[in-house]
């Protein structure tokens, strides 16, 4: 029996991003002189003047972390852009690289993707001059992209969970742990997304990564309960890419060689089954 997914190459991903003061100085003139820590704490004070809580406007998200789960001819491979080893515009450029060929396309899963991760992509990269035709295409130029792009919402090319899942805005739109926990599977552990502030301001890097690629694996087994959900996928080839993703993740390993998702293995395996 094949377990052939319905769509190949397959790239989960999500972003983790910190305030960008030096673009909040040419917004905020009253910044200018201020050092950087003062400068934060005054953008978090304005902020919460602005919108009655401190998250930062989409065009000052700093990307500091790109992690993406790759499927391609029935192989996974998990890694991480993190801002330790690459500038933002490298991190941009080389996430990019996956949308350079018109033939390999992959089929795009975030959780609110459409909602953060996207508009902040096309903030920052514009920021730097980038290019990534392909992701933005909607058939000007290659015309069976124009009813199966990225860029429409009611599209799959990306298929944003959060959204689908809320019908797009009809219902309720969930947070992916609580979605994640419903179904067994780790949701969020000892970190979540107001810690990464500290997290980049202490290098503590592999803590980060480590963070958002369980984002990232998290995204995928609840991708693949809607493809067996949709019928995309049957039951036993549903069963065959849980173990797979067991399997990669049990022999994934850090620069130390410990095993790097022992804990995310670990929270999955001790969770109700279905």
């Amino acid at each position: 029996m094949t377990h052939a997914l319905p769509a190949n190459p397959i790239m989960v991903f999500d972003i983790e991003t910190v305030a960008d003061t030096d673009a909040a100085r040419r917004i905020y003139p009253q910044l200018a002189d201020l050092n950087d820590a003062d400068a934060m704490s005054a953008l978090t004070a304005i902020r919460i003047q602005e919108a009655g809580h401190d998250f930062m406007r989409l065009p000052l998200q700093r990307i500091v972390c790109i992690s993406a789960l790759y499927i391609k001819d029935g192989q996974l491979s998990l890694f991480s852009l993190t801002a330790d080893k690459f500038s933002e515009k490298d991190i941009l450029t080389k996430f990019f690289r996956a949308f350079s060929d018109i033939e390999t396309l992959p089929q795009l899963v975030s959780w609110n993707g459409s909602g953060f991760d996207i508009p902040v992509l096309i903030y920052r990269a514009m920021q730097y001059d980038l290019s990534a035709p392909w992701l933005f295409e909607e058939g000007e130029r290659i015309k069976n992209m124009r009813f199966d792009n990225y860029v429409n919402r009611f599209q799959t090319k990306h298929l944003d969970l959060m959204d689908r899942f809320s019908q797009y805005g009809a219902s309720r739109r969930e947070a992916m742990d609580v979605v994640a926990s419903l179904y067994g599977l780790p949701g969020k552990t000892d970190v979540d997304g107001s810690m990464v502030g500290d997290l980049v301001s202490n290098g503590d890097w592999q803590t980060l990564s480590i963070y958002c690629e369980s984002d990232v694996m998290n995204t995928w087994l609840i991708y693949l309960r809607w493809l067996r959900l949709t019928g995309k996928l049957s039951s036993p080839s549903y069963d065959y890419w849980q173990q797979q993703s067991r399997d990669y993740l049990a022999i994934s390993t850090q620069a130390d060689d410990k095993p790097r998702h022992h804990e995310f293995i670990a929270d999955w395996t001790s969770a109700p089954q279905s």
